[in-house]
């Protein structure tokens, strides 16, 4: 009988033994070569790239950015902890008030002492419209960020658009002289002017028919540069020829940029995030909408004058359940399951860097980026009564606003896959930014895979020896930070020693490596 328990204790520590060392088996690392043109053009790209967006919906601007009488505002009723945390990623523009919010927006009813508040015909909402242009402005002015106005082109008008511009940048007329009256005597100079917002989509107040939008946009363009020629327009618009082809030869003249959208994860019905692998399979897709309209802005002989504003991005889409059917009703409290932390894991950091690296990758044409939204919902800051939390895609902003160099240089990254079923991306991302003098070099480095480290062969001369390196990781793939837990995914700044042009990237990571070549 003690025979027979000893040789059962003995097979059950083999057992363990197996399955302990079959991760080790299966944790050979996976192998990326990275080619870099030192010598080749370098070039500018926009930190427009960084900025963000801000929409009139739940908890995004009323008890997000805007929060009179709370301890942690200032006196404009502004959150003190936001602002702070917005100019620690140095963001350069914040597009508002919308979104679909705009497109039933009248910007008449936020401004003035005598606020009027609206229904929101988009959320199914009341707006108090304490939080209009002239407080947009002020905010804006605080972070450090250039405004850009979205204009109502569902039920707007192009006089009510080209309105707007006389009450932010004239110093005469009717609405220059109401903002005079309001207090505010310098003009407020807004640049960045959008003309709608996807107004090509069935879901959206006053959308246009393919037929419309081109001639809409050509007559709102007239009026509104009739007001202040300086302004750079955007119109709404698609990685699509149906849409945006007939746009270009209608309206293309008088555009600086267009605008396209992408949420890639789906959750406006139903909330069930999709898990780590899932979104990384769907990495490549913002290029694929990028290359498709610089294809089209080619096609059209618009390449050279427009740009390309990827001015609403997010890997998760909102959950909003039953919008816009007023036979259900709407389900407003379910859109408190958007501001779970536990959905913005390693994914949504990995992917918003992948997204950031396309758009700087294509810089010669996109100039122009906006993470939707700033706070709440699905955005890098999770805004509560009591403080905030940084989400792990508010470290991805943070490390490529302070840790890349000003320009792109041209580079290859072959890797190996990472795969599921018969779908497969590259395991590894990267993108190479250097300083003008071509003497420091910036390197962002992502690896997918939820497992395995990546050895990652640099090519660029000489450049064994000491270097930095910003790591931003996690204990699993899954990883995020919440209140409790603030800090459990945060950049580590690191020194290491480059042997042969190898580095290893940690599993599910993002690996900004700093390097300075020698003379």
């Amino acid at each position: 009988m003690k025979s027979t328990k000893i040789q059962y204790l003995v097979s059950l520590i083999l057992f363990y033994l197996v399955l302990t060392s079959l991760p080790v088996f299966a944790q050979k690392k996976l192998h990326a070569e990275l080619r870099i043109d030192k010598n080749g053009g370098m070039e500018a790209y926009s930190r427009m790239i960084f900025g963000q967006f801000i929409e009139h919906f739940h908890r995004q601007v009323y008890g997000g950015i805007f929060e009179p009488g709370s301890k942690l505002s200032d006196d404009q009723g502004f959150r003190k902890d936001v602002i702070q945390a917005l100019r620690e990623l140095k963001v350069p523009v914040v597009r508002w008030p919308g979104g679909c919010f705009v497109s039933s927006y009248h910007w008449l009813d936020g401004v003035g002492k005598n606020r009027i508040p609206a229904y929101d015909k988009a959320w199914h909402v009341e707006d108090p419209n304490t939080f209009g242009t002239d407080e947009y402005i002020a905010w804006c002015r605080k972070i450090n960020a250039e405004p850009f106005i979205c204009t109502n082109a569902g039920t707007g008008t192009p006089e009510e658009m080209s309105d707007w511009i006389e009450y932010c940048n004239l110093n005469i007329g009717k609405f220059g002289r109401m903002r005079i009256a309001n207090g505010h005597l310098e003009p407020y100079n807004v640049k960045y002017w959008s003309i709608g917002n996807e107004n090509y989509g069935f879901w959206e107040m006053g959308a246009k028919t393919v037929d419309e939008w081109g001639y809409f946009v050509r007559e709102a363009a007239k009026l509104m540069f009739n007001v202040d020629h300086s302004i750079k327009l955007f119109a709404a618009a698609l990685a699509d020829d149906n849409w945006t082809t007939p746009l270009l030869e209608r309206a293309g003249q008088h555009l600086s940029y267009v605008s396209i959208h992408g949420y890639w994860d789906i959750l406006n019905q139903n909330y069930s995030p999709s898990d780590y692998i899932s979104c990384m399979l769907k990495t490549t897709q913002p290029e694929e909408q990028i290359k498709h309209t610089i294809d089209i802005l080619k096609k059209t002989g618009y390449d050279k004058k427009i740009k390309i504003a990827f001015d609403e991005w997010n890997l998760r889409g909102w959950h909003h359940p039953d919008q816009g059917n007023r036979i259900k009703g709407q389900d407003i409290a379910a859109r408190d399951k958007n501001d779970s932390n536990s959905t913005y894991t390693m994914a949504d950091a990995l992917f918003s860097a992948c997204f950031l690296n396309s758009c700087i990758r294509n810089s010669e044409y996109v100039a122009m980026a906006c993470m939707a939204p700033i706070v709440n919902t699905t955005g890098p800051i999770y805004v509560s009564p009591e403080g905030i939390v940084k989400r792990t895609t508010y470290h991805v902003m943070n490390m490529y606003a302070n840790n890349l160099q000003p320009n792109i240089i041209s580079s290859f990254i072959k890797s190996d896959t990472l795969s599921n079923g018969t779908t497969s991306v590259p395991a590894i991302d990267a993108i190479v930014t250097c300083s003008d003098d071509r003497k420091f070099y910036s390197i962002s480095l992502v690896n997918k895979h939820p497992e395995r480290e990546a050895e990652c062969d640099i090519d660029l001369g000489n450049i064994d020896g000491n270097a930095s390196e910003f790591v931003l990781s996690g204990d699993s793939e899954n990883a995020f930070n919440d209140v409790d837990t603030p800090n459990r995914v945060i950049p580590i700044k690191r020194s290491i020693v480059i042997k042969n042009g190898k580095i290893i990237l940690p599993a599910h990571s993002l690996v900004i490596l700093n390097i300075k070549l020698p003379h």
